[in-house]
């Protein structure tokens, strides 16, 4: 492996002038005075989830993608059961897909309690399967709307690190301030599109600032927007880079404009690293991710497969300064069908704990060498060209 260096640090100005035209080339929702915190594993993740969640006083909103009956989610019942006894408000947004194998006696039981459940697009028979394409793949929660949490992690024991037999990587991170309330923004549209009952309603009293010096930039991506703010937030970001960018992702087929922008930046000089997974939990995304290996590595970037368990982390850094983190990977289903939020966060005390997670993630991966890579089997390279055709639908 080459030696790992971080880039040079880019100067807080650029930095600001960067995130103004940001606000003004994407729509987005955009907050200063936010404390952002990076919660680098899931053992991070839950513990600091579940301690906000005991000390809510008037608020809970959850929403995830899957929700499993295992430890970890029963552990997020009892502590949203006593949530309830003190008097506060419990709203949980489930997707049907997402937690299809989930038992309904869960959900049953948390309703029994006093926490209202919602299920994200249930199957509508009278209009055949055209609803399965639909999925909240959303994972956010909101303590009082002042504090959230946002990121790769669903609710379940592989995620929360407590799965002796599954090893997954992912972080998130925890904010505190303005950013929050446009959070649970989103969070109401989809629960007013999944429920009957009204959703809990903030008011900017309860949002002081986090007394922190990160601006943050809420985007969200649904089936419903034309163009895909996802990815365009992405390529702005790259087309923006003055030193380097660095990507940690478990999915990636990122069609023709993303490879581009990365081509683009590559040529202008810029630092182009990218982390993917040696396992995955889904093989043909493995051999769909590994189809475009030669094209990046010809292309002057860096790629790197993440060794020891199985990478969900969804993580793009710029200029060691700002980041995105949040439960879109680089596909076409997260760009254009699926409800996706990202958070980006321009500050330089947030962009140096990325960075150092990322040098750490460098250390546990192996990087990819072209003439290596080429000498894969005639077998593998069929399996590949066989699966491209159906890129736009994983």
């Amino acid at each position: 492996m080459s030696l790992i260096r971080p880039p040079p640090q880019v100067p807080l100005n650029l930095t600001s002038r960067f995130f103004a035209r940001f606000r003004r080339s994407i729509d987005a929702s955009f907050s200063s005075g936010n404390r952002v915190v990076l919660l680098r594993s899931g053992s991070e993740f839950f513990a600091d989830l579940f301690a906000a969640i005991e000390t809510a006083t008037t608020s809970i909103c959850l929403e995830f993608y899957i929700v499993r009956a295992d430890r970890t989610g029963h552990l997020l019942a009892a502590s949203l059961k006593r949530a309830v006894q003190r008097g506060v408000k419990v709203e949980f947004l489930y997707d049907y897909i997402g937690s299809f194998d989930t038992p309904a006696s869960f959900f049953a039981g948390l309703e029994q309690n006093g926490i209202c459940c919602a299920a994200f697009n249930p199957p509508p028979f009278r209009n055949g399967l055209s609803w399965f394409d639909k999925r909240d793949h959303r994972k956010i929660a909101i303590i009082d709307c002042r504090l959230a949490y946002a990121g790769g992690l669903n609710i379940g024991d592989e995620y929360a690190g407590v799965d002796p037999l599954r090893s997954w990587q992912d972080m998130g991170l925890r904010l505190e301030g303005p950013a929050a309330l446009e959070l649970h923004q989103l969070f109401t549209e989809n629960w007013r599109a999944a429920s009957e009952l009204l959703p809990f309603s903030c008011t900017c009293s309860l949002v002081p600032p986090g007394g922190g010096d990160a601006a943050v930039a809420i985007v969200s991506g649904g089936p419903h927007h034309s163009l895909s703010r996802i990815r365009d937030a992405f390529l702005l970001g790259m087309a923006s880079a003055g030193s380097s960018i660095r990507i940690e992702t478990p999915y990636f087929v990122p069609g023709p404009r993303f490879l581009r922008a990365m081509f683009r930046a590559a040529r202008r000089g810029i630092l182009v690293e990218i982390i993917l997974p040696a396992q995955s939990d889904v093989l043909l995304l493995r051999l769909v991710n590994r189809s475009y290996y030669a094209a990046l590595l010809k292309g002057g970037i860096k790629v790197y497969e993440r060794q020891g368990g199985i990478l969900h982390a969804k993580v793009m850094l710029i200029d060691s300064s700002w980041a995105v983190i949040g439960s879109a990977n680089l596909d076409q289903r997260s760009f254009h069908r699926n409800y996706e939020v990202s958070v980006i966060v321009a500050s330089q005390e947030f962009g140096r704990q990325v960075e150092e997670l990322f040098v750490t993630e460098l250390s546990a991966s192996q990087l990819i060498i072209l003439s290596e890579h080429e000498r894969r089997s005639w077998l593998t390279r069929w399996l590949e060209w066989l699966l491209l055709p159906l890129n736009w639908f994983l």
